[in-house]
């Protein structure tokens, strides 16, 4: 602990250095931790601000409602149009840069009525080192990544978390539901919302890892962490699952035996792309 607590305390000096800062505000764990930082060195200089959009997850936007209470920082919401965009909408592997050009574009349009001059995002070590087309809109909007500039893994940043006391310390990574859909099929709000509710219904169920990923033919993909596969091999569970879904539009239901993977999709891109830095 005393080297994450070394740690925060250069993370809070590098932000006060900023004199005001506007934090892309998802709920996630990474960039709560950045909020309560932002919070924590500039007070009232400091806002977050969370995109509202169909690729937005239930219940996300609550729960960012309800840590920027806790933390006692600004909080705004945008509207953001990356479904006007056909390249995002085509879902091809840069998908997520046009969703990020999308975000700091619209930051950017209201910085001024913000007060602030920078945009921080909650990128850590362990993102630079991953396959992320986001962080190329972020070098190009000069947002900057206070967590990965002070030596943050993503262990690092849980650890910061549950020393705050922050409740998301131990969240499930929760990426915008796009990031579902398989490479080269239409993202759509009709599937988005299929994603959406078939997750909340796992979740309903008591699993709080989960993936649905869309795929073509409406055939969802099911990953569960591997110790809780055999919980679907129960009649009554996996007969209502199946119903459900079917309801929802899904023509398949599979389940993934290899289990939960952060990212899975991105297995079936081309190695140089895979490769590609900001």
């Amino acid at each position: 602990m005393s080297d994450v607590v070394s740690k925060s305390a250069r993370l809070l000096q590098s932000i006060r250095d900023l004199g005001s800062c506007a934090v892309a505000f998802s709920a996630g764990v990474d960039s709560t931790v950045v909020a309560k930082a932002a919070a924590l060195a500039l007070g009232q200089q400091a806002v977050a601000v969370t995109a509202v959009s169909p690729s937005l997850a239930t219940g996300e936007l609550e729960q960012a409602r309800a840590l920027a209470r806790q933390i006692g920082i600004r909080h705004e919401t945008i509207a953001t149009q990356e479904f006007d965009n056909d390249e995002y909408l085509r879902n091809r592997a840069d998908r997520c840069y046009h969703c990020k050009t999308e975000l700091y574009s619209q930051i950017d349009n209201i910085i001024d009525r913000l007060g602030v001059q920078v945009v921080l995002n909650g990128a850590n070590v362990d993102d630079t080192a991953d396959y992320r087309p986001g962080l190329q809109a972020a070098a190009e909007h000069h947002v900057r990544s206070p967590l990965a500039d002070c030596g943050f893994g993503k262990a690092d940043v849980r650890e910061l978390a549950a020393y705050w006391e922050l409740p998301v310390w131990n969240k499930p990574a929760s990426p915008c539901l796009a990031s579902r859909i398989a490479y080269g099929e239409e993202v759509t709000v009709d599937r988005l919302e299929m994603v959406d509710r078939a997750e909340q219904f796992l979740r309903g169920a008591g699993f709080s890892v989960v993936r649905v990923r869309y795929h073509k033919g409406d055939l969802a993909r099911i990953e569960l962490p591997p110790a809780e596969l055999e919980q679907l091999a129960d009649d009554r569970l996996r007969n209502e699952l199946v119903a459900h879904l079917q309801e929802l539009g899904f023509r398949f239901i599979a389940l993934d035996l290899e289990g939960f993977r952060s990212g899975s999709l991105n297995s079936v891109l081309p190695l140089d792309t895979l490769q590609r830095r900001p």
